[in-house]
């Protein structure tokens, strides 16, 4: 592949950007219980039902409740990037809609997005969210 000199030129000014999304405490009271979330500071878009993070853009924007967070290896990742609707034990009975948001599990590995995940007392990756 040629590349241009301006092309040369913008990828040795490239530069990196870190943004900072506030996460809140808060308490919510979700199928008669309360239970101890994060709020994130965004709105995001969630895809409904994606089987890979190529179709993870979404629609709408909700609020995110983070209930928990799942750190994976990069490679991890990948597999459960590729594989969306794939039924696994440690997202059975979790997530749920607030009517303006979704719980959901945060996932997160060095070097990929973060993913937000609602299975809506599945076991799968029903409603997807990324940010990055």
């Amino acid at each position: 592949m040629v590349k241009s000199a301006n092309t040369e030129l913008f990828e040795a000014r490239m530069t990196t950007m870190t943004i900072t999304i506030e996460r809140t405490p808060r308490t919510l009271m979700f199928a008669g219980k309360e239970i101890n979330v994060e709020e994130l500071s965004v709105e995001l878009p969630f895809a409904r039902k994606p089987s890979s993070l190529e179709e993870v853009g979404g629609y709408g924007n909700y609020k995110v409740f983070v209930t928990e967070t799942k750190e994976m290896t990069p490679e991890e990742f990948d597999s459960f990037g590729r594989t969306l609707l794939k039924s696994r034990d440690w997202l059975a009975g979790k997530g749920g809609g607030t009517g303006d948001g979704f719980l959901c599990v945060e996932i997160k590995a060095p070097g990929r997005p973060y993913l937000y995940v609602n299975p809506e007392g599945g076991d799968y990756a029903r409603y997807v969210a990324r940010l990055g």
